[in-house]
């Protein structure tokens, strides 16, 4: 892998958005590979209030951290959700936002009772890849409100970029005037149709999935 540290580029973006008087919708955050990078996404979160405020907090899966997600790392992640509006971690990301031990699949009770926790750091939150009774879910949760549970047929393959997918989708959706639920529906449909794409036409897992053929689905 190849790759070039923007860090020092973020802050200078932000004075120049300022000083243009640009507005956004929303102010988006995936992986971030530093202290300083969480430092300038809570500037424009806290810069862009009007915005809506998404944290995908990208740390880790199958239940270990990234080996570039320290604890300090990680405490700071655990500062930047409670800015946001809307947080997606898959399970072992929320597991680390809970502090709770990772395990493979949940009670729906459980469940619940995460999503109501992670409610306490963000209005909406959405844990991704949720094993309940042999069954996979998306779930979601709006503060005060009773939970979605958004199922789908599992594919044994693993893809990177799909929660990345699945947050933008969901992103895309509440911009775009849909209700939770259906953001949450949408999302999940749309995710679970790229690996199957990719699945099906043989694509190479470490090239992630095979977005562009199924793009058209967003249009329906």
């Amino acid at each position: 892998m190849v790759f070039h540290d923007l860090t020092d580029y973020i802050s200078p973006c932000y004075e120049h958005y300022k000083t243009l008087g640009i507005e956004f919708d929303a102010v988006y955050s995936g992986f971030l590979a530093s202290a300083e990078q969480i430092c300038g996404c809570l500037k424009f979160f806290r810069g862009f209030d009007n915005a809506l405020k998404v944290v995908d907090p990208v740390m880790g899966d199958n239940g270990k951290p990234y080996k570039t997600y320290t604890p300090q790392l990680c405490r700071r992640m655990s500062e930047l959700v409670r800015v946001a509006d809307i947080i997606t971690p898959n399970l072992t990301e929320a597991a680390i936002l809970l502090g709770e031990s990772y395990t493979p699949s949940l009670t729906r009770e459980t469940a619940v009772n995460w999503l109501t926790r992670l409610c306490e750091f963000a209005k909406i939150a959405v844990i991704t890849g949720v094993v309940i009774d042999d069954r996979y879910f998306n779930i979601a949760m709006e503060r005060g409100v009773e939970p979605i549970f958004a199922d789908y047929e599992h594919i044994l393959a693993h893809y990177p970029g799909t929660g990345d997918i699945f947050a933008s989708v969901l992103t895309g959706g509440l911009l775009g005037g849909c209700d939770l639920q259906s953001a949450v529906e949408n999302a999940t449909r749309f995710a679970r149709k790229t690996v199957a794409f990719t699945y099906e036409s043989g694509g190479e897992p470490r090239n992630g999935v095979m977005l562009e053929g199924v793009l058209g689905e967003l249009i329906k």
